[in-house]
């Protein structure tokens, strides 16, 4: 019998986790250009996120039963829609729908037609404009850089000045380069925010537990934002009745409304959710699995492969897959100076000893493999440690105690990862 086959394109922490449940439920695991981690459980392959022909040219050689598309910029690069025209069964939406992440203005017209309860909004393609408006609210604001920022094009802003500053930095600094040429200002919302994934298939969805990250800095959410510190799942936050009702006012919505506007929407769709007193409103789309989230809804995921295979080949997701018992925790484990550009190239140690903690595990970021072997950091989110259990008490303890066995220079990590439920 053949040997079922994934290409995982990407090179972080939620690609080795979603190769790691894939290998566990048998299949033959390609990353591209993968790390240190997925190396251990098959093969990477030295092709870069963005070189779409590349990632094509390597699926035609490996012939996997479909690919598995990570990060967000090959999607908006339309990776997929290219798997799919060399024949290639592809897990992710095609580079038109892909805007849904790819532009937040984009998204917030998509949610305007399809009456997806989300913040008050106005957008600006002049910097002096934005500025204007943000001195006249005097009042919390949220600045949104309309393009893929890698996370960061986001800031809360709780004065004027930090909504002017946001502003500049966007538009006339440019940090987030032509992403933030046009901005989306938003009313602040009230509540707590949670994730929620949605696989999306034409034949239908299958929903994953939600999930809870930390995207401050420090304990506490003190901080700056990063790209995400932590999670866990599922959340208890998102009860029955506020998953139905996401569904229902969300997700559904939102799905007609691609489908009306000829983009049609399949792989997976991660909502970003406020709740406040039990209602759900948007803070936005992102069109593939959440780097954070999916360390702690992978494990959760029973039939993985079956459910993202039915989805990439058109088949029924019905029966495919079912959601887990017990709770899962993530630690991120940062470079110091992150979320600023963060140092690089200290060794770490302590991995085989983190391994070996009974219901944890290592998920590789930031890191690259020496040609002595050693391990080092190599970017701003360097591991997440996961911890896995019946109860979050039993997560928690597992994710810390494999944590406290890992060590390298400068290292940051919040010691209150799901302590808040």
């Amino acid at each position: 019998m053949r040997e079922r086959t994934v290409l995982v394109v990407g090179s972080g922490a939620r690609e080795h986790a979603l190769a790691r449940r894939l290998a566990e439920e048998g299949a033959h695991i390609v990353c591209a250009p993968g790390n240190p981690g997925t190396a251990r459980l098959g093969e990477n392959a030295p092709v870069a996120v963005g070189d779409v022909r590349g990632i094509v040219d390597l699926a035609r050689e490996k012939k996997p039963d479909f690919v598995l598309v990570g990060p967000e910029l090959p999607l908006t690069l339309g990776v997929a829609d290219a798997l799919r025209e060399a024949g290639v069964a592809a897990f992710g939406p095609s580079q038109a729908a892909a805007r849904l992440e790819g532009s937040k203005a984009f998204m917030k017209r998509i949610c305007k037609d399809a009456g997806v309860p989300t913040a008050a909004f106005e957008m600006f393609d002049d910097a002096d404009r934005a500025e204007s408006y943000v001195r006249a609210a005097k009042r919390p604001l949220v600045v949104k850089a309309d393009g893929l920022a890698a996370g960061k094009g986001v800031t809360v802003a709780s004065s004027t000045g930090e909504a002017v500053e946001a502003v500049d930095l966007a538009m006339r600094k440019k940090i987030f380069g032509g992403a933030g040429e046009v901005v989306v200002v938003e009313e602040l919302l009230a509540g707590r925010e949670a994730s929620f994934h949605v696989v999306c298939a034409r034949s239908g969805i299958f929903p994953l537990f939600a999930a809870q990250d930390h995207k401050r800095i420090f304990d506490g959410d003190r901080g700056p934002n990063t790209g995400g510190m932590g999670a866990y799942a599922p959340a208890p936050l998102v009860t029955p009745d506020i998953e139905k009702k996401i569904l229902e006012r969300i997700v559904h919505p939102a799905l007609d409304a691609m489908d009306r506007n000829g983009t049609p929407f399949t792989g997976v769709l991660f909502a970003g959710v406020m709740i406040d007193e039990g209602e759900p409103t948007l803070l936005e789309f992102n069109a593939r699995f959440g780097d954070a989230e999916t360390s702690v809804l992978a494990p959760l995921t029973r039939g993985l492969f079956e459910l993202l295979h039915a989805a990439a080949t058109g088949a029924s997701l019905e029966g495919r897959a079912s959601r887990e018992s017990g709770a899962v925790v993530s630690v991120v484990m940062a470079a110091a100076g992150y979320p600023s550009p963060p140092k690089t190239g200290d060794v770490i140690e302590g991995l085989d000893d983190a391994a070996k903690v009974d219901g944890a595990h290592v998920l590789h970021a930031g890191t690259k493999c020496l040609e002595n072997g050693s391990i080092v950091t190599s970017g701003g989110r360097v591991l997440n440690v996961v911890g896995t259990g019946e109860s979050f008490e039993d997560a928690r303890t597992r994710a810390y105690a494999a944590a406290a066995k890992i060590h390298f220079e400068g290292m940051q990590l919040r010691r209150d990862i799901g302590a808040r439920r």
